[in-house]
């Protein structure tokens, strides 16, 4: 009886050793980094791919700086989907108390972009010369968007809109206090937007551009045609725009 036991161990040894490679060959698959991998568990996160899905469709833009008698101001607009989705100042005056009257208009100005998706925004009280800025850059931003295929400005949307939109820069009329010079949007054979980008500056002739470009702006969109009446106490600057916005008409074909 005792002469089978050594067998007996040799046999149990034996199992043992099979069960021992078994479990171990078991595991391994588990512990194996490549295994894994291959099975998705070490996968990165997908953040990448959906950072670049909300990029699709979407650009910045940004308008030329616009020199004020207190500092350049310059606009930069996102685009998506054919909206104006965001409007920032990346310049504004800066100094004493152009501090206090960019941090008032320039908010209020971001917004009213939004809102009205053009540069038909109002001046913000107390910030005329950041709020003239802030528009001619504006104007420039909407114009290279166009060029880049956007469909921005004069409120029009969609490339059908955006086809039939045009916008127009007169010549140069000099006048005995200085340039005056006429951007205007034709659609549909209408003016639906007149802008001075050049006028007098400097003394008296800030108060009468602040006071005569406005109106004379809305009348040629009333009126069609440079056949506008002159603004009282601006012989010369209305003068001066209507030569100017003859000469936009006269490229533009009407």
């Amino acid at each position: 009886m005792r002469k089978s036991h050594p067998i007996r161990r040799v046999v149990l040894a034996g199992a043992a050793t099979v069960s021992g490679i078994v479990l171990l060959l078991s595991l391994k698959p588990a512990s194996d980094p490549g295994s894994a991998q291959a099975a998705g568990v070490g996968a990165p996160p997908a953040a990448s791919a959906q950072g670049g899905a909300q990029e699709a469709g979407a650009g910045t833009v940004t308008g030329d700086a616009a020199q004020t008698q207190y500092g350049p101001v310059q606009v930069r607009l996102t685009v998506a989907n054919g909206k104006i989705t965001k409007a920032e100042a990346v310049q504004a005056p800066k100094g004493g108390r152009s501090d206090q009257v960019t941090a008032d208009a320039v908010p209020k100005l971001n917004q009213a972009v939004v809102a009205e998706q053009n540069v038909d925004i109002d001046a913000v009280s107390g910030a005329t010369y950041t709020s003239a800025g802030y528009k001619k850059s504006l104007q420039s931003a909407i114009d290279k968007a166009q060029a880049n295929g956007g469909s921005q400005g004069s409120g029009s949307q969609g490339s059908g809109g955006a086809a039939q939109a045009r916008t127009v820069t007169g010549g140069v009329a000099q006048t005995q206090y200085g340039p005056v010079q006429v951007r205007i949007t034709v659609s549909g054979g209408k003016i639906t937007k007149a802008e001075a980008v050049q006028t007098p500056k400097g003394g008296q002739s800030d108060q009468v551009t602040a006071n005569a470009v406005p109106r004379l702006n809305q009348a040629a969109v009333a009126a069609g045609s440079a056949n506008i009446d002159a603004v009282s106490g601006a012989t010369y600057t209305s003068a001066g725009y209507k030569e100017s916005l003859q000469s936009a008409l006269d490229q533009a074909g009407g």
